[in-house]
């Protein structure tokens, strides 16, 4: 099963990467498919690639209902 999940853009980097952070795991990932995005910014992430951005408090209650859930998001990413 393949997860789509909210990580922090915590740096852009170049060729359209980003490093982000999910419950404190950093990973590289790409992001050419979303306009505009910066540090900061939240994303969903799936597969490797931002998929969409989207706001902290959405972000917070998917994260949220994921450990509710037992899944914990750092391991997924």
């Amino acid at each position: 099963m393949c997860l789509a999940i909210p990580v922090k853009v915590v740096e852009l980097l170049e060729a359209e990467q980003a490093l982000v952070d999910v419950g404190g795991v950093r990973k590289e990932v790409d992001v050419s498919l979303v306009d505009g995005v910066k540090a900061g910014d939240f994303v969903i992430l799936h597969v490797g690639f931002a998929i969409n951005r989207l706001d902290e408090d959405e972000a917070q209650r998917t994260l949220s209902m994921l450990r509710e859930m037992g899944v914990e998001p750092g391991a997924a990413a």
